[in-house]
C-alpha cells in the first residue's frame, strides 16, 4: 500500500522536500520503464511532451492501484483501506488544485495544467477502488461495466487529452451518460480499449481471484451457461465453463474491436504504444484458448519473443 503524507492540505504549499519538475519526471520515467517495458518502450516514440505526460499518468494509476492490491494491502482492514482512499482522494484534489504532496505529484500537475486533464476520471478510478472493498460478486454485464470503465476505461479518459484525439468536448461524462444518438463517440472509443484489458485481466485471473473468495464473471451468465459458483471455485473445467469462456472472450474481442477505430483517431505520433497494448493484450485471449481454457492452475501470458514481434505489426497499423 502507498505510504501517504499526513500533510494538511492547507499545509501542502510549504511542502520543502518536494523533486524538481524534471526530477519529478524522471522518477514517473523510472517506474515506467521499470513496470511496463514494453509499454515505456512504445512511448518513446512520442513528442517529449506527451511521453512525460503518460509517465505521470501511468505511475498515478499504478499507485492507485497499489493501495488495494499492493503488498501491504493485504494486512489492512477495510476499514484501513477505505480511509487510505479517502486520504488519496484528497491528495488527488490538492494536486489538481496545484499543492502537490508528493515528488511525482510535481509532474502529474504539470501534465494537468499542460492538457487541461479533468479530475473527474482519476475520482472515478478511486471510485473503481471502492468497489473492490463493497462486493465480491457482480450480478449482471452492467455492473461489471461499470467497474470495468472505472478500473480501466478511465485511463483512456485520462490520457486522450494527452495523445491528442479530437473531438474530445464530452470527455466529462462516462460513456453510457451520452445520449444514444451519438453511437460510438470519441468518448466510448476512448475507454473502450481499458474496458476490453479489464475483460481480459478478469478472464487470466479467474482462479486466483477464485482464491480470495471474488467472482468477476457476472452471475448471470454463470446461470446461462448452467455453471455453478461452487464448479468455479473447484477449477472445474466442462463443456458449460467452456462455452461460459468463449461467450466472455468474444465480449472482450468486441471491445478491443470497438478500440481499434479509436487508435485511428489519435494523432499519428502517439498510436503505436496504443496498438502494442491492444495487440499484447489481445493475444492473451488467445493464450486462454490454447490452455483449453484453464485459468485455475495455468497463468496466461504472452512469451518476451511474442511480444517482441508484436512491436513492428503495431507499427506498421501506427501509420
Amino acid at each position: 500500500m502507498l505510504q501517504l503524507p499526513e500533510t494538511p492540505r492547507r499545509q501542502v504549499s510549504q511542502v520543502k522536500s518536494l523533486s524538481s519538475l524534471e526530477d519529478a519526471y524522471e522518477q514517473c520515467r523510472q517506474v515506467t520503464a521499470d513496470y511496463a517495458k514494453t509499454f515505456y518502450l512504445s512511448t518513446l516514440l512520442m513528442t517529449p511532451e506527451k511521453r512525460r505526460g503518460i509517465w505521470a499518468i501511468y505511475v498515478w494509476c499504478r499507485q492507485t492501484d497499489e493501495l488495494m492490491d499492493g503488498p501491504q494491502a493485504a494486512n489492512s482492514t477495510p476499514e484501513e483501506l477505505a480511509a487510505t482512499l479517502d486520504q488519496w482522494q484528497e491528495q488527488l484534489e490538492s494536486v489538481f488544485a496545484g499543492h502537490p504532496i508528493q515528488s511525482e505529484d510535481v509532474a502529474l500537475q504539470d501534465t494537468i495544467k499542460r492538457f487541461n486533464l479533468d479530475i473527474q476520471p482519476f475520482q472515478d478510478m478511486i471510485a473503481g477502488q471502492r468497489m473492490d472493498l463493497q462486493r465480491s460478486r457482480y450480478d449482471t454485464f452492467e455492473e461489471l461495466h461499470l467497474y470495468c470503465y472505472r478500473v480501466a476505461g478511465t485511463v483512456g479518459l485520462m490520457s486522450a487529452p494527452v495523445m491528442g484525439i479530437e473531438p474530445f468536448c464530452d470527455r466529462l461524462q462516462p460513456p453510457w451518460a451520452i445520449p444514444e444518438t451519438t453511437p460510438g463517440s470519441p468518448i466510448e472509443k476512448a475507454v473502450a480499449l481499458g474496458v476490453a484489458n479489464q475483460l481480459t485481466n478478469i478472464l487470466r485471473d479467474v482462479g486466483e481471484d477464485a482464491r480470495r473468495g471474488r467472482i468477476y464473471l457476472p452471475l448471470d451468465d454463470l446461470k446461462r451457461f448452467g455453471y455453478t459458483e461452487q464448479e468455479l471455485f473447484d477449477g472445474v473445467i466442462n463443456d458449460q465453463w467452456r462455452s461460459l469462456m468463449q461467450f466472455q472472450i468474444e465480449r472482450a474481442h468486441q471491445f478491443f474491436a470497438q478500440a481499434e477505430d479509436g487508435i485511428r483517431s489519435l494523432e499519428k505520433n502517439a498510436r503505436w504504444p496504443v496498438w502494442s497494448a491492444l495487440i499484447l493484450y489481445r493475444r492473451i485471449l488467445d493464450v486462454i484458448k490454447h490452455n483449453q481454457y484453464d485459468v485455475f492452475s495455468k497463468r496466461a501470458y504472452v512469451p518476451k519473443r511474442q511480444k517482441l514481434l508484436s512491436l513492428p505489426k503495431a507499427w506498421v497499423k501506427s501509420l
